[in-house]
């Protein structure tokens, strides 16, 4: 799977994310967003598919994309691991120096 994280970041991606919290749209709908072409917007759209953010059905011609649910829970672990990492990091280091320098 793709790291979820580097997926979300990307700015058009998030966006596309962002679009889809108001529910499910199809990729017109969501390329009127954007002056990139519907391609590129379904390229995006794929991205965050085989990343597990989004979901696709298809109905008839249309496919219909939203948020998928248990993505979010699993990009969200991990964004809470990441901060909780680099804050027990910066304690760490804070530490570190003030032992270095006597503080206590």
């Amino acid at each position: 799977m793709l790291d979820q994280l580097e997926v979300a970041a990307e700015p058009t991606r998030r966006r596309l994310m962002h679009l889809l919290t108001s529910g499910e749209q199809t990729v017109n709908m969501l390329a009127a967003h954007f002056s990139a072409s519907r391609s590129a917007i379904s390229q995006h759209l794929r991205v965050l598919t085989d990343a597990g953010l989004v979901t696709a059905r298809k109905d008839g011609r249309f496919r219909y994309y939203r948020l998928d649910p248990q993505g979010l829970a699993q990009l969200r672990t991990l964004f809470d691991s990441f901060w909780i990492d680099e804050l027990d990091r910066l304690v760490a280091d804070a530490t570190e120096e003030a032992a270095s320098r006597g503080d206590r």
